[in-house]
């Protein structure tokens, strides 16, 4: 697999998002073996980036991505987030980036993980209640002890971004950025100033983007934890709208002779090689398919009709979500 940069961090340009394996989807949890299988393969394939976060589960996803990390270690760049599960006393379900937080957060994702430092270390969520400059100087001082290399962010936005780069270097961005949520264009000019990579969650549109579902009897049949089931994109009038979208996806993955996921990563690789998506999966056919997309090239008027394509009815989380992403 080819590479791309993240500030100074090089990783394949194809990274792999391990939630899934353990929540927020249907079946996850459920088959651990085929979950490391999974990671495994993603290894073999030239997939260097790996994605986890202390609340996936919690803590469980981390547990798992350490045990399939046994004997890999070294081969992969390992992301872990912190910030939205207090360990300095906030009470549940309150945002927690301060510094005592951090400091007991990051010694639970090392031992969690299996490992004596961590390769990119994110903000989960921006924590209104701490300064980001006293966060970034306590992200500072982990860095000087080597429990991690580099800092990242996810969802937050300018202000932010500069505040927390003049402390200490940010190396990447994480952000939903797709075909269908495009709101990170606005702010790449500034990553790109600054020298910050992004790093695309749910760049398959948690699974739309594939085609994997076509009518609202396919959300039904979702597994009750399924966090779809909810989601403003997945329901009502909202849904049928969004079909159109992915049809029209499938019709240029027809013309590539690709899948249509294959040809959503493909529009993402397109926009620069400071841009990593993390396809989640806990599947080896489709991690295949996923890494598989590092081949597929659009010719730039099938990135032009992909460009015009128009963004998807309903927000992108749900309004308690969307009250914790900077815009």
């Amino acid at each position: 697999m080819r590479t791309a940069k993240l500030g100074q961090l090089e990783v394949g340009r194809i990274g792999l998002g391990a939630m899934g394996m353990s929540h927020g989807y249907s079946g996850a949890g459920s088959d651990e073996a085929e979950s490391i299988r999974t990671i495994h393969r993603a290894i073999d394939l030239g997939v260097t980036l790996l994605d986890t976060a202390e609340v996936y589960g919690p803590y469980i996803n981390e547990e798992l991505v350490g045990k399939a990390l046994q004997g890999r270690r070294d081969r992969v760049v390992l992301a872990t987030k912190f910030g939205l599960i207090s360990h300095a006393g906030r009470g549940a379900g309150k945002p927690d980036s301060s510094p005592d937080s951090i400091r007991s957060a990051v010694d639970g994702s090392l031992k969690r993980l299996g490992t004596d430092r961590i390769d990119l270390y994110y903000q989960h969520r921006v924590d209104p209640n701490t300064p980001i400059e006293d966060t970034m100087g306590a992200l500072a001082g982990l860095v000087r002890q080597g429990k991690i290399r580099y800092v990242g962010l996810s969802e937050a936005w300018v202000d932010t971004i500069r505040r927390a780069h003049a402390v200490h270097p940010i190396t990447a961005l994480q952000s939903e950025y797709s075909l269908w949520t495009r709101d990170q264009e606005q702010i790449r000019p500034v990553l790109r100033e600054l020298g910050i990579g992004l790093v695309a969650y749910s760049p398959l549109g948690r699974g739309f983007l594939t085609g994997a579902l076509r009518t609202p009897a396919d959300v039904e049949k979702l597994d009750d934890s399924d966090f779809r089931k909810h989601h403003p994109r997945f329901t009502g009038e909202n849904f049928r709208r969004n079909v159109r979208l992915a049809d029209q996806v499938q019709a240029v993955a027809d013309q590539v002779g690709a899948t249509s996921g294959q040809v959503a990563l493909a529009w993402l690789l397109a926009k620069g090689n400071d841009i990593v998506p993390i396809p989640g999966t806990k599947r080896v056919t489709r991690v295949e398919e996923n890494a598989a997309a590092d081949t597929v090239t659009l010719t730039p008027e099938q990135v032009a009709t992909l460009d015009a394509l128009p963004v998807a009815e309903g927000g992108h989380h749900t309004e308690e979500q969307m009250r914790m992403i900077e815009r």
